[in-house]
């Protein structure tokens, strides 16, 4: 089937995007056969083309929509898309800015308690708890008192979330990132993982054009 061959898929791959309506429906011959026209060939290259941006279940929405005639519902699924790439973005930029509001602070040293740490940065130790089951630090107990000790790395911790959370940003969108600068052994390590991260965010708005610019040319060869 030239259709498969030309984006090195298999036959069956084919059927099954026409089945799951990424492709418009196929006409078949007297024996059954399915005919493909130019016009699937764009659609194939439409739905290949939104995949790296959107990902499979909502190029396949997308696809979808636009094969049932909903075009408005496609283009809110690329708007929602999108929406969504912007939020990442300004989530990387408000880690960034964090990150460089903690770089002029001496590296923090010794052991501390959750009341002085709480006046330290103008919060109330309840918030300090707050963060805690949230998973936004996690400072170890005294064996004898149950008092929280907070390490070296939990006072960073905690004010990499206080950055955050004057940013506006919500404790479940704090979390992952403050376990990656857990994870990553600081916050100096993080820095390419950020550069990795600006990068796949440009790879997405790349596609997204791509994606766009196929997705058109098929919106205007399926006019009548």
């Amino acid at each position: 089937m030239d259709l498969a061959r030309e984006h090195g898929l298999s036959t069956q791959a084919i059927r099954n995007y026409e089945e799951a309506g990424i492709l418009p429906a196929a006409e078949r011959t007297v024996h059954g056969y399915r005919t493909y026209t130019p016009l699937h060939a764009q659609a194939l290259r439409a739905f290949l083309a939104l995949l790296p941006g959107h990902g499979h279940q909502t190029a396949t929405s997308i696809m979808q929509a636009v094969n049932r005639g909903a075009t408005e519902d496609a283009l809110l699924l690329i708007d929602e898309s999108h929406g969504q790439l912007l939020d990442d973005r300004r989530i990387l930029q408000a880690v960034e800015a964090a990150l460089r509001d903690l770089a002029p602070v001496p590296q923090e040293r010794g052991d501390t308690f959750i009341g002085p740490l709480a006046r330290r940065l103008g919060l109330r130790p309840a918030t300090l708890r707050k963060w805690e089951n949230a998973g936004l630090v996690r400072p170890r107990r005294d064996p004898q008192t149950g008092y929280r000790i907070y390490s070296s790395a939990d006072v960073r911790d905690v004010r990499l979330a206080h950055q955050l959370r004057r940013g506006g940003y919500l404790l479940e969108q704090i979390a992952p990132l403050i376990a990656q600068v857990r994870s990553a052994g600081g916050v100096a390590p993080l820095e390419s993982t950020l550069r990795d991260w600006q990068t796949r965010l440009s790879g997405r708005g790349r596609a997204m054009l791509k994606g766009a610019a196929d997705l058109d040319a098929y919106l205007r060869a399926r006019q009548p």
